[in-house]
């Protein structure tokens, strides 16, 4: 009887919640379809699939076990690509991190409000724009020969030819780190300026009239009221090391920017999985390749929450 009249209690109050229930079986739904499912074909890593036996090959192909992954870290190219990958994304997070966190700290003290929005707006508008557009805008102004930047450079005088930052190997790390800073920096502020908000005006009341001057308000009320957020978006950015990392995508960066020219610092670990999946159709192999790096993530996430609870009392879980 109790039962009964819990679950009519239950229908009742899933009725009343119907629309927030539909958004909610969404988000699941899209986790089952595009996260949860796919997970099945990590069985690719240790068979030899080729994509002429069909789905049914999935299940008929002959275990291989370690064999691809023996093959990727025996690889000539092994230790080029960890090295790039691990380059990009320690110069995101030492030069591009800290940026969104300076930029939500100057929007939040900015008492202007027009300027604000302006600013507010202006920073994070470029995160809509694809990286199909970012690369050709950025060959509009970095071109070696047509660029508008380098042209500028030879008639002011400081260079006697354009500078090759889309073809030299030397200048491809920093400017992925330039444009991924100039992209993603707002969009990521808005976490931190959302946690800014959160904190309690009466302390930088409090502090003005003890005589605290705006950069001690900051240092003092600011920063560790953002701990928090923080500390969550650094776990997140070493979690996505070997991946994207926080600002701006390494794949999609690498991949568009990338050629021949300059493949020797600009090839990644997931450009060189994408390239043997799909472009010489190693699917097992390039399971294998992919696998390696989300245990490696997991493993990074993991320790690095556990050293941020220890240092600073905040993780993730």
């Amino acid at each position: 009887m109790k039962k009964a009249v819990r679950m009519k209690k239950g229908i009742k109050k899933f009725g009343r919640q119907i629309e927030i229930q539909i958004f909610a079986l969404a988000g699941v739904m899209y986790l089952l379809l595009f996260s949860v499912i796919p997970m099945f074909g990590i069985v690719l890593a240790f068979k030899s699939y080729k994509i002429t036996s069909g789905i049914q090959g999935i299940f008929s192909s002959d275990w291989v076990g370690l064999k691809y992954f023996k093959e990727f870290f025996t690889d000539y190219r092994f230790g080029e690509l960890l090295r790039n990958t691990i380059a990009i994304s320690t110069l995101k997070m030492v030069f591009a991190f800290p940026i969104p966190i300076f930029l939500a700290i100057l929007i939040s003290e900015c008492h202007n409000k027009p300027f604000k929005r302006l600013i507010q707006t202006a920073s994070y508008l470029p995160n809509f724009v694809s990286w199909v557009l970012v690369y050709g805008i950025s060959s509009a102004l970095l071109s070696q020969n047509s660029g508008v930047i380098n042209q500028l450079l030879v008639k002011l005088g400081v260079v006697s030819q354009g500078i090759p930052f889309l073809t030299d190997p030397g200048y491809f790390w920093g400017t992925t780190v330039v444009l991924s800073i100039w992209k993603s920096s707002g969009w990521w502020a808005i976490i931190f300026l959302a946690a800014i908000s959160g904190i309690d005006s009466t302390l930088y009341e409090a502090a003005s009239i003890d005589g605290a001057g705006r950069l001690k308000r900051i240092w003092h009320i600011t920063l560790p009221g953002i701990k928090g957020s923080i500390v969550t978006v650094l776990i997140l950015s070493i979690g996505s090391f070997l991946g994207g990392g926080m600002v701006g995508s390494n794949f999609e960066q690498s991949f568009l920017m990338g050629n021949t020219v300059n493949n020797a610092t600009s090839e990644i670990i997931q450009t060189y999985a994408f390239k043997m999946g799909m472009a010489q159709g190693r699917f097992s192999y390039a399971t294998a390749v992919d696998l390696v790096q989300s245990v490696i993530s997991i493993v990074l996430v993991i320790i690095s929450n556990q050293v941020a609870k220890k240092v600073s009392g905040e993780g993730l879980f």
